[in-house]
């Protein structure tokens, strides 16, 4: 498995990988223009010559950054891609000097592996929720559990 920094040429294969989550309304859709306007936020796996998945450290201000679209190929699950994502986008939040990164997410067990612990969504809820909840289908009865790790 090999990481990288994705580039503007990946955003259509990006988003044909997250959209089966995104019509679950696992994840948040983001428009190509979106993702191409955030492309240095993401790390990207690939596997084979394959896109193996992806997920972003979104920056909210200089203490607090989330780990935010991360999606595996169905295929490449349960084989380490998305933990190697995340503490590659961990390790990126250390360098920058982010204390905290957080994380809404229906996957509790796969976070709480990597050290992150559950905390209720209020101490986190209003970093997020007029930026991307609002947008959300399940917004305002959201069922995603609030998770932080402190750097």
């Amino acid at each position: 498995m090999e990481l990288f920094k994705p580039t503007l040429s990946d955003v259509p294969r990006m988003q044909r990988l997250v959209q089966p989550f995104c019509e679950e309304g696992v994840i948040l859709p983001r428009s190509e223009e979106e993702v191409a306007g955030a492309i240095r936020s993401y790390t990207a796996a690939r596997i084979e010559g394959e896109m193996a998945g992806f997920g972003a450290l979104y920056i909210y201000n200089t203490r607090l950054a989330e780990i935010r679209s991360l999606a595996v190929a169905q295929e490449r699950q349960g084989q380490g891609v998305g933990g190697a994502i995340v503490r590659a986008l961990l390790e990126e939040g250390r360098q920058l000097g982010i204390a905290q990164v957080m994380t809404l997410t229906y996957h509790v067990g796969f976070f709480t592996r990597l050290g992150f612990k559950e905390v209720p969504k209020e101490e986190i809820w209003h970093q997020k929720v007029w930026e991307d909840c609002i947008r959300c289908k399940h917004f305002p009865i959201c069922n995603e559990s609030a998770l932080i790790l402190e750097l």
